[in-house]
């Protein structure tokens, strides 16, 4: 396929922020008295931004009186801590290399806090996108799955649908890619796996960084 730009989810496709996610998780849930999760719950927990993550691990969720104490915490120590072990999956600066060569436009777009999505994209990725076209949580946008977020970037590129397609690894994804109505191409790396994929209807699946190149045309 021949595209102009690749929209890119982030945890889990991206970045393997899975470890740093947990560890925040489990200072709040610690902190506030309750039973620490394992790091396979809090992969089963992520992808729907750091409020329901804080529900998932939660007992009794956002019915919890505490809540909103566990989900406070949780971003405040996620804030501070979310480059521990925080890195790149193997293979995605070599895949970013190419695209940038080839001169395709590359983005992000996460449910996670918008600060922290402009943070890790300056930190990791500023060699090959531009961070306004890093975006994650913000007020006035709706979040995956709606496709708010994908259609702002896309009319920051000045982009059609059929010039870009999106990238990420949940079921969220895939679900976003149609309501923007983008081609979806899902990754088994990240949090949720080819199996979870396949039941949830991904269209194409790649296993590894280098096959996303092997599907576009330059």
């Amino acid at each position: 396929m021949k595209v102009k730009a690749i929209i890119f989810d982030l945890d889990g496709t991206l970045l393997n922020t899975l470890e740093d996610l947990a560890a925040s998780t489990n200072y709040a849930l610690k902190t506030n008295g309750f039973a620490e999760r394992s790091i396979d719950e809090v992969r089963s927990f992520v992808g729907n931004g750091l409020g329901l993550l804080a529900h998932r691990a939660l007992p009794q969720g956002k019915e919890n009186p505490l809540y909103e104490k566990v989900l406070a915490d949780l971003r405040s120590h996620y804030a501070e801590h979310s480059l521990v072990k925080t890195k790149p999956y193997d293979g995605i600066i070599k895949m970013l290399d190419f695209l940038k060569a080839k001169n395709i436009t590359t983005a992000i777009v996460s449910n996670k806090p918008d600060a922290q999505v402009k943070s890790l994209a300056e930190i990791f990725f500023s060699k090959y996108m531009d961070n306004e076209c890093c975006i994650g949580e913000c007020a006035g946008v709706k979040r995956k799955p709606a496709p708010d977020t994908v259609l702002k970037v896309m009319k920051h590129l000045n982009l059609k649908k059929e010039e870009c397609i999106y990238v990420g690894d949940s079921e969220v994804d895939i679900e976003t890619a149609k309501n923007a109505g983008l081609k979806c191409i899902s990754v088994s790396w990240g949090f949720k796996g080819r199996e979870f994929l396949i039941e949830h209807k991904a269209d194409t699946i790649i296993d590894k960084p280098e096959e996303l190149l092997q599907l576009l045309e330059f």
